[in-house]
C-alpha cells in the first residue's frame, strides 16, 4: 500500500526526492539490512530520500542529538558538555550556555529505552507501515501540504524553527502526530545534500491518505487548477 502512495504523493507534487518512510521498532528487524558504518540521523534521511533503505540502533548513530532526540539514548549517559550545550557556544550555534537551556527546552525527544532500532526507507519501497513521512521540497510543495493538511480539518502545521531537525522533523510530529516543517537547522543543512531553497515537511503517517486525497481534490479547484 505504502509504495502506491509513496509514488503518488512524489508524482501530484513533483518532487525530486523519494518521501522518505521512518518507523521505530522495539526489536531489530531481520528482513531490513543494518546501516553500514556510522551517520547522523539527518545523515539517514539524506540516504533515504536518495534510495538506500535500512535499520539504525544506537551503534550506527554518529551524532549525540541523533541519539538523546531518536530515543537512542538516555539524555543522562551523554557528556555533560553535551547536556548542558557548552560544545554549541564555541561553534557559533548560541551565545551562551544559558540561551542553549532556554533553546532546548522546546526540543521534544523519543523516550529512550523503548525502542531498538529506527528504520529508513524511501517511502515508494517501503515493506512496513511507518510512523512518520519526511519530505525534502521546495516552498511551493511545502504549502501545498499544509493546504491539504488544512483542507478538510482546519488544522494548522507546526513549525520547526532552529532546532535539530532529530527533534522538530522526527520527534516531533512522531509524539505530537501534527504535521511539521521547517527550514533544517544548521548542523542538518551541513551534513545533508541540500539546496538552499530546499525546506522540510514531515507527516504523521496516518494523515498521510487523507492530504494525498486533498491534494487530488484541491487541484480540481479554482486556486489550484493547473493551466
Amino acid at each position: 500500500m505504502y509504495q502506491e502512495i509513496g509514488e503518488k504523493l512524489k508524482e501530484i507534487l513533483k518532487l525530486d526526492l523519494d518521501p522518505v518512510a521512518i518507523k521505530w521498532s522495539v526489536r531489530v528487524p531481520k528482513n531490513i539490512p543494518k546501516e553500514e558504518g556510522k551517520s547522523r540521523f539527518c545523515t539517514k534521511l539524506d540516504k533515504a530520500a536518495k534510495g538506500e533503505i535500512f535499520y539504525s540502533t544506537v551503534k550506527e548513530e554518529d551524532c549525540m542529538g541523533g541519539m538523546r532526540y531518536s530515543g537512542m539514548k538516555d539524555r543522562k549517559e551523554l557528556p555533560t558538555n553535551m547536556q548542558s550545550g557548552a560544545f554549541l557556544v564555541p561553534a557559533g550555534v548560541y551565545k551562551s550556555i544559558p540561551a542553549v537551556q532556554r533553546s532546548w527546552k522546546n526540543n521534544m525527544a523519543i523516550e529512550s529505552g523503548i525502542f531498538s532500532a529506527v528504520i529508513f526507507s524511501p517511502l515508494s519501497k517501503a515493506d512496513f507501515e511507518p510512523d512518520i513521512i519526511f519530505l525534502v521540497c521546495n516552498a511551493e510543495q511545502a504549502m501545498m501540504i499544509l493546504h491539504a493538511n488544512a483542507y478538510d480539518s482546519g488544522s494548522h502545521g507546526l513549525g520547526g524553527d532552529s532546532g535539530p531537525i532529530c527533534s522538530s522533523m522526527a520527534a516531533v510530529p512522531y509524539l505530537t502526530g501534527e504535521v511539521t516543517y521547517g527550514f533544517g537547522d544548521i548542523g542538518s543543512r551541513r551534513n545533508m545534500t541540500l539546496k538552499p531553497e530546499d525546506v522540510m515537511v514531515t507527516i504523521p503517517a496516518g494523515d498521510l491518505e487523507r492530504i494525498i486525497s486533498n491534494l487530488i481534490e484541491m487541484k480540481k479547484k479554482t486556486f489550484f487548477r493547473e493551466s
